[in-house]
């Protein structure tokens, strides 16, 4: 027996439906989207956007300060 052959003894019910799967998993996606949406997302969003742009900038100044402490401690 081939493969395509076990696949159509098989009843109609064991086959996973894969379109409803993705739709129930869509809106739950969906639900927990709006949920993240609270009263304070835009505070949250302003907060991540501060934080991308003054990352890089804080590591580079806190470098920069390390290296200046270093050499008076030297000197």
């Amino acid at each position: 027996m081939t493969t395509l052959e076990i696949m159509a003894d098989r009843p109609s019910a064991i086959h996973t439906d894969f379109v409803s799967t993705d739709a129930a998993d869509l809106a739950s996606h969906m639900d927990q989207c709006a949920h993240s949406r609270g009263r304070f997302f835009g505070l949250q969003s302003g907060l991540q956007s501060a934080h991308s742009v003054m990352s890089p900038r804080i590591v580079t100044v806190a470098v920069i300060v390390a290296i200046c402490l270093g050499l008076l401690a030297i000197a």
